[in-house]
């Protein structure tokens, strides 16, 4: 009875709930957001450097997460890039000279805090040209208007970068009396003009005065509150607003401070200044409002513009756009043939009269316009998500919390959706997609946590990257040892199916083919496999049936594909060389170079290797009888299958130990390409020497195992952001919420995708070797032409 509730509980969902009902859901949700999106942006503005300096919130204790945008965490190289021949002037009390000493340490790390603390301060850097003063103005007075007034005057040089602030000093040496208010407000009200005309030249940034930990002020300070700081900060933010409302240049309010102070006060050691890590983010702030703009970081959105449209994004787009006229003027047609032609009933013979038929050729052609017009309107989303600047983006921030949870949901998700295979063998294809599905979204939940940053977690997840390229080796030599098919079909269908989706991301996301360096990865693999078992002599199961010495044969040259693994993994000039040849380097270069190719080849050299021996091994003993594989039955004799199962379950154990105490990741990632197989081996016999374990699987894992391949790809723009550095955000203030609708939406259009891409494939890889010779030429012809305008853009961009 359990039983059958448990079926029918899950028709029943699956008959109210269908993909096409879910992807119909999903296009809602889209249109929705993004009407929202795009009519806040024009309410609220769309400046995210405003954003920057006026709005936040901690992730943590010290990660601080501006809204809508991320912060770029600036290395010292990165600093002295953006400001080279640049002077930058921080103007006001001991609160600015400390973030001054924040700001300086960006460029160079070893500076100290010395010197005159109620005295003007220098800095320069001479290797890039940097100079940064602090200038010793506690008070907004006249002689601070003196010396802003000296730099709107000709004779003297202005700082690109002008940083002032004052107040506690005129609340503390006046007693905090309202005659210091009212003076201030007059004098800041004098200095607002002069600013103003700096600000149309420079960057100009007034300070809002931090919150006090009254409870720690000395007596000498007891008459500085938070009710005076905020009628101070009140009263500049009224005067500069209203100041420069009918003007073009702004000085802009460096407010977002009393927001960290709030939050860090509590740490100060005297309760007026702020602790040294608030210090720093404030700093690294003000880098990224001036440096977006300039050094253009991924992971920095915040103050970054939308990267203006290439050629051939353009030419993208209008191929997309005339798509969607086709496909509207056919569909139309077709209609209007369809009324004129419709069954009705002739007057004199009293018979039915039948439509005519569709020519494949117009089938043919309406099913590639419609596959491009959704294709073309799922990359408008991809390129809203991720390129333009209508979505909001957030840094990742890791927790144990963020990653483990979502792991154990999933886990129970999965084992509430066991059904029995169809068919009983080693890694049959539904215990492969299984394989796949729940490895993905391991990985995809890797990804969105930041778990990168633990390493044990990352260790464990470079043995599941490692098993996707181990099914690389035993799915395709298993395929070419079974069937013999060398074919130019079979290898144009796995090349498309693999990279279509890459290629059209390369041209609509302006981003190289190695930057989705998985694809490029289990593509390569596929020529090195399809190239060691195609070439002379071709040794395939029914030629060795004949003759044992073939068996022999086929070792020989896997041994002669690891030796020239080995001999390439350690000489990376030779790797370098070969794919630094135009024009694979196009295909392969990474920010100018290929090292970042050869480091990812290097990382999982052997697997793919370890994959195509065992696949020969198991075909083996299975083809002589020496496992069984019915159904509940174990696949040795039990005291064998015993032996391999204990075997099995310590070494993968003993892997997840070792992995769980890695201390550098550099050293583990040296020892990983030759011990990750031991946990991939073990995890393999564990799931099939039980009969009863082989002889079920997870429906709910296997169905995103087979888009498994569209999910690592999508992740990159349309749930993860800024090229897989942050996280989409679709609804600000709701962090669950936001992932559960963006994942939806997510999982939607890589199941619409991978639909696409299987349509398409039957259409741009026929089996005729005569069109198919065609379509390859096409085809060809294709990457020489955006092969040149790729040139023509490096040119352009240089």
């Amino acid at each position: 009875m359990a039983a059958l509730a448990y079926t029918g509980g899950k028709r029943e969902i699956n008959y109210y709930f269908s993909v096409r009902s879910a992807k119909a859901l999903a296009l809602g949700a889209v249109l929705l957001l993004t009407a929202c999106h795009a009519a806040s942006r024009r309410y609220r503005g769309g400046d995210t450097c405003e954003y920057l300096l006026s709005s936040g919130r901690f992730l943590g204790e010290k990660v601080w997460q501006p809204h809508s945008c991320m912060m770029h965490k600036y290395k010292n190289s990165e600093a002295k890039n953006c400001l080279i021949d640049k002077h930058i002037v921080f103007i006001g009390d001991s609160r600015i000279r400390q973030l001054f000493y924040s700001f300086i340490k960006l460029i160079n790390p070893q500076v100290k805090e010395e010197g005159n603390k109620h005295g003007n301060i220098p800095f320069e850097d001479k290797s890039a040209s940097i100079k940064v003063d602090f200038l010793w103005y506690p008070e907004v007075n006249g002689s601070m208007r003196q010396r802003i007034k000296s730099w709107t005057e000709g004779s003297v040089a202005k700082p690109h970068i002008i940083v002032a602030g004052a107040a506690t000093w005129s609340i503390k040496i006046h007693n905090g009396s309202n005659e210091a208010l009212t003076q201030y407000k007059i004098n800041i009200t004098s200095i607002a003009p002069l600013l103003e005309k700096l600000a149309k030249s420079s960057d100009v940034y007034w300070v809002l005065q931090d919150p006090v930990y009254e409870d720690m002020l000395s007596e000498s300070r007891k008459m500085i509150t938070n009710e005076k700081i905020d009628a101070y900060n009140e009263a500049a933010v009224r005067i500069l607003n209203s100041s420069s409302r009918n003007s073009k240049a702004k000085v802009k309010v460096f407010s977002v401070s009393k927001l960290i102070a709030q939050e860090t006060i509590m740490k100060s050691a005297d309760g007026l200044h702020l602790p040294e890590s608030s210090r720093d983010t404030n700093a690294m702030i003000l880098m990224n409002v001036y440096c977006n703009k300039i050094m253009k970081p991924i992971d920095g959105s915040c103050c970054q513009p939308q990267p203006p449209l290439t050629l051939i994004q353009k030419l993208a787009f209008c191929f997309f756009t005339l798509s969607i006229i086709g496909y509207l003027i056919i569909n139309l047609i077709h209609r209007n043939n369809y009324r004129k032609n419709k069954s009705c009933t002739d007057l004199e013979s009293g018979e039915e009269k039948k439509p005519a038929i569709s020519t494949p050729n117009v089938s043919t052609l309406e099913m590639l316009l419609h596959s491009f017009c959704k294709l073309g309107l799922i990359m408008t989303y991809f390129y809203l998500c991720d390129r333009a600047n209508l979505f909001m983006k957030e840094n990742k921030f890791y927790t144990h919390s963020s990653f483990f949870i979502p792991i154990v949901y999933i886990l129970v998700l999965g084992v509430f959706y066991t059904e029995n295979t169809k068919e009983t063998k080693v890694l049959n294809r539904e215990q492969t997609d299984e394989w796949k599905g729940w490895m993905q979204l391991v990985i995809l939940i890797y990804h969105i946590s930041g778990a990168s940053t633990f390493l044990p977690v990352y260790m464990h997840i470079r043995v599941l990257v490692a098993a996707y390229l181990f099914q690389t080796g035993y799915g395709h030599f298993s395929y070419f040892w079974i069937k013999g098919d060398f074919g130019v079909y079979r290898v144009c269908q796995v090349l498309f199916r693999l990279n279509f989706l890459v290629v059209v991301l390369c041209i609509v996301m302006d981003r190289p083919y190695q930057f989705y360096y998985f694809v490029p990865l289990v593509t390569v693999w596929f020529m090195i496999i399809y190239a060691t078992l195609a070439i002379w002599p071709q040794i395939v199961q029914k030629k060795a049936n004949g003759n044992c010495l073939w068996h022999f044969g086929l070792l020989l040259k896997l041994i002669c594909l690891l030796t020239c693994i080995y001999f390439l993994s350690y000489s990376q000039g030779a790797f370098e060389k070969i794919f630094s040849f135009w024009p694979l380097s196009k295909c392969f270069e990474l920010n100018g170079n290929v090292y970042e190719w050869w480091f990812r080849w290097k990382l999982d050299r052997y697997v793919v290797f370890y994959g195509m021996l065992f696949a020969f091994i198991y075909l083996a003993l299975q083809k002589h009888q020496m496992i069984s594989e019915g159904k509940g039955d174990p696949l040795f004799s039990n005291r064998v299958s015993n032996v391999l199962l204990f075997i099995s379950i310590v070494s993968f154990l003993t892997y997840s130990i070792w992995a769980s105490s890695c201390k550098n990741k550099t050293e583990c990632n040296e020892l990983h390409p030759s011990v990750s197989v031991v946990q991939i081996l073990a995890f393999i016999l564990i799931r099939n020497i039980p009969g009863y374990v082989r002889s079920v699987y997870s429906s709910f894992f296997a169905w995103f195992g087979k888009i498994s391949l569209e999910l690592f790809i999508c992740q990159y723009h349309i749930w993860l952001a800024a090229d897989t550095k942050g996280i989409l955000v679709l609804i600000p203030g709701y962090p669950m919420f936001n992932v559960l609708v963006s994942t939806f939406i997510f999982v939607c259009v890589a199941h619409e995708i991978s639909q696409i891409t299987n349509d398409l494939a039957q259409i741009v890889v026929p089996k005729d070797n005569s069109t198919l010779l065609k379509r390859l030429l096409c085809i060809a012809g294709f990457f020489s032409g955006l092969l040149l305008f790729s040139a023509m853009q490096d040119q352009s961009r240089h």
